[in-house]
């Protein structure tokens, strides 16, 4: 039994040091198409109203050729790779400050669920799956807050929601 509660002190401890370790990871700026710069998408297109099946665009379009290798943005652990209706073939990396980094439209992946990524690791290429199909090739990314920002919300339709969500627009810029 007290074998038992040291393993699990421990446990928690690390996992509280695991926690705060990733609040207090800078986020970094990094461009998650190679070669793309602030032409290659529009600086008004993040909380964009309205935008299809989403009712709100919450990210932004980067344009570019299919195959254009797609880079983490940030350093993490891939928490999903796989295909989903909306979004098609999708990377899921939850990189510092608890932040997901979603990846969407991918012509393919090329990381696996727990994977370590690095910032400006390959995740894929851009392509335009899911309801990107029959559009230009593009990558569609959005940061997800699990830590809510409130003072964030506004009268914008679903405004309330932009307290989950950051402007990745304000990540990518060099």
């Amino acid at each position: 039994m007290k074998r038992l509660k040291r393993v699990l002190k421990r446990t928690f401890f690390l996992l509280l040091a695991v926690f705060v370790a990733g609040l207090l990871m800078p986020h970094g700026k990094h461009m998650p198409v190679k070669g793309a710069t602030a032409a290659d998408y529009n600086p008004q297109s993040f909380w964009y109203y309205p935008w299809g099946k989403s009712v709100t665009h919450k990210g932004v379009d980067i344009f570019a050729k299919t195959g254009t290798d797609v880079q983490s943005a940030t350093p993490g652990i891939v928490v999903f790779s796989g295909r989903i209706g909306m979004g098609g073939e999708v990377v899921l990396v939850l990189g510092p400050k608890w932040r997901l980094h979603y990846y969407a439209h991918l012509q393919y992946r090329s990381v696996h669920i727990f994977s370590l990524v690095t910032t400006g690791k390959k995740v894929g290429a851009v392509g335009s799956s899911g309801n990107a199909a029959g559009k230009a090739p593009h990558l569609h990314y959005s940061i997800f807050s699990f830590i809510p920002l409130p003072w964030r919300i506004d009268d914008a339709p679903q405004g309330w929601r932009k307290m989950f969500y950051l402007n990745p627009i304000d990540y990518i810029k060099g």
